[in-house]
C-alpha cells in the first residue's frame, strides 16, 4: 500500500510541472480567445454568404485557422476564382508562419513530444506572447495556449455563421478592426518592457508598406522580408552600440 502511494505521489509531481504550463499557457492565451471570437463572427458570417455550409465553416478554421487567409478565400470563392490560385494564395499569405514557427521552436524548452500539434497553433498573437514571455517554456506552456486562441477562433466561426444575416453590415465591417486591436493590445505592453519591440515593429510595417506599392514580392512573402529585415537591422544597431 506504501508503496504503491509512494508511486502515485511521483507521477503527480513528475505531471505537476507539465500542468502548471499548461494553464499558464491556458491563462495568457484567454485574452486572444476573446480577441478572435467576435473577428471569426464576421469570418462565419462571411463564409455563410459565400455559401458555405456550417460543417465545412467549422472545418474550414479548424484546419487552417488563419484569419487573413481564411478572409482571403472566402472573398475569391465568392468572386468565382479556381481553387488552384486560392491554394496558391493562401499559401503565400500564411508564408510568414515558418519563420514564425522557426523563432518560437528556438526558444522552447524540454521534450520536442507534441511539438508538431503545437506548431499548427502558431498565430501572429501567440508568437508575440510566446517569443516575449520572460520566462521559459516547452511544448505543453505552447498547446494551452495555442488552442485557447484555435478554440476562439472556431467557436466565433460557427457563432457568425449560425448568426447569418441577424447582425447588420456595419456590424460585421466594425469586427473586421478588432484584430488589430487586439494586436496592439498585446504589443503594448511588450514595448514598455522593450523599446527595440516597437522599433521592430515600426520598421516592419514601413518595410512592408514599401514592398507592397512597389510589387516587387507577392503579399505573403512582403511580410516575412519585413519581419526578418527588420529584426537583423534593430539587432545589429543594438549589436554595434554595446561594441561601442
Amino acid at each position: 500500500m506504501q508503496w504503491k502511494r509512494h508511486r502515485t505521489g511521483s507521477l503527480r509531481q513528475r505531471l505537476q510541472p507539465h500542468r502548471g504550463e499548461l494553464v499558464a499557457g491556458i491563462r495568457e492565451g484567454f485574452p486572444i480567445f476573446i480577441g478572435y471570437f467576435p473577428v471569426a463572427v464576421a469570418y462565419g458570417l462571411l463564409a455563410k454568404s459565400v455559401p458555405l455550409s456550417l460543417a465545412e465553416t467549422g472545418l474550414f478554421s479548424a484546419i487552417v485557422f488563419a484569419g487573413a487567409s481564411q478572409f482571403v478565400s472566402a472573398s475569391l470563392l465568392l468572386a468565382g476564382v479556381g481553387i488552384g490560385s486560392i491554394i496558391v494564395t493562401t499559401f503565400l499569405v500564411n508564408s510568414r508562419h515558418l519563420l514564425l514557427s522557426t523563432a518560437v521552436a528556438a526558444r522552447l524548452t524540454g521534450s520536442r513530444r507534441g511539438v508538431a500539434l503545437a506548431a499548427f497553433g502558431v498565430t501572429d498573437e501567440t508568437f508575440a506572447i510566446a517569443t516575449t514571455r520572460q520566462e521559459t517554456y516547452g511544448t505543453p506552456y505552447l498547446l494551452g495556449l495555442n488552442t485557447t486562441a484555435w478554440l476562439g477562433w472556431l467557436l466565433g466561426s460557427l457563432a457568425g455563421h449560425v448568426a447569418g444575416g441577424f447582425l447588420p453590415h456595419r456590424l460585421q465591417a466594425a469586427m473586421g478592426l478588432l484584430l488589430y486591436v487586439m494586436f496592439l493590445g498585446i504589443l503594448m505592453p511588450q514595448v514598455r518592457k522593450d523599446v527595440r519591440v516597437l522599433a521592430v515593429a515600426c520598421l516592419s510595417g514601413a518595410l512592408h508598406w514599401g514592398l507592397r506599392m512597389t510589387g516587387w514580392l507577392p503579399g505573403g512573402w512582403c511580410l516575412v522580408a519585413a519581419i526578418l529585415v527588420s529584426v537583423l537591422i534593430v539587432d545589429g544597431l543594438k549589436g554595434r552600440g554595446e561594441k561601442a
